[in-house]
């Protein structure tokens, strides 16, 4: 049995960030905050009920990125892993949000 650390799942490294979002699914529309981010997708923390699964088709809503279309990797516990839809909007954006705009969060407390 291999170990999970081993096992290669991103293609991309993620970033830490903390970036304030909505959500929306269907007519359905919640807060969110992006956690992690890369350029081919994100990580969320849902405040409220989104009833989205894997594959389901969600669109993000940021002041710095604009509108990012996406499709649920994961769902679990009030989080979501969303697969950015790779098309040349969305590509332009994430370039333009990581050339001008990115600075990796740090924690606060080291000990």
């Amino acid at each position: 049995m291999q170990s999970r650390l081993q096992i290669e799942g991103r293609k991309s490294t993620r970033s830490r960030v903390r970036m304030k979002s909505k959500v929306k699914h269907l007519n359905q529309e919640v807060e969110s905050r992006i956690y992690n981010i890369s350029r081919t997708g994100v990580g969320l923390e849902i405040y409220g009920k989104l009833h989205a699964a894997r594959g389901s088709h969600v669109v993000i809503q940021t002041e710095d990125l604009g509108m990012i279309e996406g499709t649920v990797q994961w769902a679990y516990g009030g989080y979501l892993g969303v697969q950015i839809r790779q098309n040349s909007n969305t590509l332009a954006q994430m370039s333009a949000y990581f050339r001008n705009f990115h600075q990796e969060v740090r924690p606060v407390l080291t000990r």
